[in-house]
């Protein structure tokens, strides 16, 4: 009686024990895929973040370059007008020098006329 009842009390220790085991196992399993999946979210969102900083960086670098091609068109085109200004300047130089050319001739020109009437009127 005392070898069955010891014999029944180890029978359900042993059930017990794997039980036990069964339940660990799946406890095991199931913290595993929990980790897992918190994981995977986790990485998900970290992933998204690098896709998003590689994409502000590309267009960083896109906006500084355009931001310098357009400063060297912008000088590019300062230098047109200063060359526009300084030719249009040029422009009234000779403008004034022939009015000035202009007025001395017609100085001279009477000068002559008078001397020539001078002259015809003596003779």
């Amino acid at each position: 009686m005392l070898s069955v009842l010891l014999k029944e009390h180890q029978a359900k220790q042993a059930a017990r024990r794997e039980i036990q085991e069964k339940r660990r196992r799946e406890a095991i399993a199931a913290s595993s895929l929990f980790t897992h999946a918190l994981v995977d979210n986790l990485n998900s969102g970290v992933a998204q973040a690098y896709v998003n900083q590689k994409k502000l960086d590309a267009e960083a670098k896109q906006l500084q370059s355009h931001a310098a091609q357009f400063t060297k068109q912008t000088m590019q085109w300062l230098q047109m007008m200063e060359h526009f200004n300084q030719a249009l300047k040029e422009i009234g130089d000779v403008e004034n020098w022939a009015k000035s050319i202009e007025t001395d001739m017609r100085t001279v020109s009477s000068a002559l006329e008078y001397a020539y009437k001078d002259q015809s009127q003596r003779t």
